[in-house]
C-alpha cells in the first residue's frame, strides 16, 4: 500500500489538491498518481509559539515521518519568521507576539522534538529541518510587497476561510499583521520549490487556504505545479478539546508533560476514540490495528486498545526505557508490587506524588510511621494513623504495616533516595532524605 493508500486508510486525508481536466492545461499528474510514480520532497511547517510542541502536533509530524517510510524527503520548517506574525486560522482572537529572543528560544527548543521523528542520518531520503527566519531576514518590506504582494489580489485572501471568520467578528476583526501571514506562508513553498524542488505542502485543514496560496505563488513565478495534502484536525467525542486535559496542555516536553502524564493521557482516552487514534497517530500495520478494533470491540474493559496506543506513543517520543518506567510507575500507584522496581520508575513516582523530607539524623534514629504518615500528609494526626494500620490500610514499600510501633529507616530507602508510602488504594506518598 503506497502513503496515499495508507493515509486514506488512517482516515488522515482531509483535502488535497485536485485537477478538473479544464484547470489542467498542462496534464499534471493528479496527487495520488504523483506519489506513486516518483519520491517528492514536502514539507510542514511549526510555528514556535511555545518552547514546547503538544500533541496537537503530533499529525503533522507523524506525517512528515511517515512519507520519509515511504521513500520520500520531508522538510520541517520551524517558523522562526511566521512564528513571530502569528497564524489566524483556527484562532477566534489576534495571538500575542512574542520578542525575538522569546522566538528563537522556542525554535531552539523545538528543533530536538522534530528531529525525535524524522530520520536526518539516513543516506536514502534524510529530512531536513530549516528556519524561515534564515530566508525571510534578509527580504525588505518595499521587496516583499513589489516581488510577492503583487502576485495576490485582496479579493482572494478575504475569500479564504481563516481571514472571512475573523473579518466576520466585528467585536476581534483581523489586524493586518495577520492577514499578511498567508502571504509569509505562500513564499515559503516557493522558497522550498525553488531551492529543494519541493512539490507538496502538507498541513491541518484549516491550513488550506494558506496552502492553496503557495501553490497559487509556485505556478505564477516558477511556472511549475505545487499540491497541497491536508490531515484532520482531531476531535474528541467527548466534545472536548484534543491535547488538553484537567491539568492543562499535553506537551512533547518531559519538561512540562511527565512521561508518566504523557502516557496516562494516552491510556485514558474515551473508547470511542482510541480506535481512530491507533490509526491517526501510530505507526503499527493495518493488520495489528484491525485484531486491536476486534479485541476492542469484543471486551473494551481488557483496554488492549488503550495500553497499545499509550505504549506506541510514550515509546515514539521519550523511548522505550522511558515508556517502561511509566508503565510500572502506574502499575505501582494502582496497587501493584513495587518488587523489581527500577530507579527510573522510582524516580518518576517521586515526580508524580507528595513528598516529605526528613533529615539524615532523623531516619538515623528512626522515623515512627505514625509520624511519618502526618509528615507526608497521609493522614491529619496520629491517632487516626494509629487507626488507619490497624485497620490494614497502610503500606510501606509495597508491604502492608502491621505495627504502629514501626520505624522507618535507612534499610527501607528504595534505590537509596526514598521510601514509598500509601494509605487506601490510591493515597501515596515518598519520603526523602534531605540533601
Amino acid at each position: 500500500m503506497d502513503i496515499f493508500e495508507d493515509l486514506k486508510w488512517r482516515g488522515l486525508l482531509s483535502d488535497y489538491t485536485r485537477f478538473a481536466d479544464s484547470d489542467n492545461a498542462d496534464k499534471a499528474p493528479q496527487l495520488p498518481d504523483l506519489l506513486a510514480g516518483k519520491k517528492v520532497t514536502l514539507y510542514c511547517g511549526f510555528d514556535p509559539t511555545a518552547d514546547s510542541l503538544h500533541v496537537g502536533s503530533l499529525v503533522p509530524l507523524i506525517a512528515l515521518r511517515r512519507f520519509q517510510l515511504a521513500g520520500h524527503h520531508p522538510i520541517a520548517v520551524a517558523g522562526g519568521a511566521t512564528g513571530s506574525i502569528g497564524d489566524p486560522s483556527g484562532k477566534t482572537q489576534e495571538r500575542q507576539l512574542l520578542t525575538g529572543d522569546q522566538i528563537k528560544a522556542n525554535v531552539d527548543a523545538i528543533k530536538p522534538q522534530l528531529a525525535r521523528l524524522l530520520d536526518f542520518d539516513t543516506t536514502d531520503n534524510p529530512a531536513r529541518l530549516v528556519d524561515n527566519a534564515d530566508w525571510f531576514g534578509p527580504i525588505s518590506f518595499i521587496d516583499f510587497l513589489r516581488d510577492v504582494g503583487k502576485h495576490f489580489t485582496v479579493n482572494q485572501m478575504v475569500a479564504k476561510e481563516s481571514v472571512r471568520a475573523r473579518m466576520e467578528d466585528r467585536d476581534v476583526g483581523i489586524s493586518y499583521t495577520e492577514f499578511s501571514y498567508m502571504l509569509l506562508q505562500a513564499y515559503d513553498f516557493y522558497h522550498l520549490a525553488e531551492q529543494f524542488g519541493c512539490e507538496l505542502q502538507i498541513g491541518g485543514s484549516d491550513q488550506w487556504g494558506n496552502i492553496t496560496a503557495g501553490i497559487d505563488l509556485v505556478r505564477k513565478r516558477l511556472r511549475k505545479q505545487g499540491y497541497g495534502l491536508t490531515l484532520p484536525l482531531i476531535t474528541k467525542a467527548d466534545g472536548t478539546k484534543f491535547g488538553k486535559t484537567e491539568s492543562g496542555t499535553v506537551w512533547l516536553d518531559a519538561k512540562r508533560t511527565s512521561v508518566y502524564q504523557f502516557y496516562q493521557f494516552w491510556i485514558n482516552v474515551d473508547d470511542r476514540d482510541v480506535l481512530r487514534f491507533l490509526r491517526y497517530f501510530t505507526f503499527l500495520p493495518h493488520d495489528q490495528i484491525e485484531a486491536l478494533d476486534a479485541a476492542h470491540n469484543a471486551d473494551p474493559g481488557k483496554r488492549e486498545a488503550h495500553r497499545a496506543l499509550a505504549r506506541e506513543m510514550t515509546t515514539m517520543l521519550h523511548g522505550e526505557t522511558a515508556c517502561q518506567a511509566a508503565i510500572q510507575a502506574a502499575t505501582i500507584l494502582f496497587g501493584g508490587s513495587v518488587e523489581s522496581m527500577e530507579k527510573e520508575t522510582f524516580a518518576i513516582l517521586r515526580s508524580e506524588v507528595p513528598t516529605a523530607t526528613v533529615t539524615a539524623e532523623q531516619l538515623q534514629a528512626g522515623i515512627v510511621i505514625t509520624e511519618a504518615l502526618v509528615a507526608a500528609k497521609l493522614t491529619q494526626s496520629k491517632g487516626q494513623a494509629r487507626k488507619d494500620i490497624e485497620g490494614g490500610g497502610v503500606y510501606i514499600n509495597g508491604e502492608r504495616c502491621a505495627d504502629i510501633g514501626r520505624a522507618l529507616t535507612a534499610a527501607d530507602l528504595l534505590h537509596g533516595e526514598g521510601v514509598l508510602l500509601r494509605k487506601g488504594k490510591r493515597a501515596y506518598a515518598v519520603v526523602t532524605v534531605e540533601g
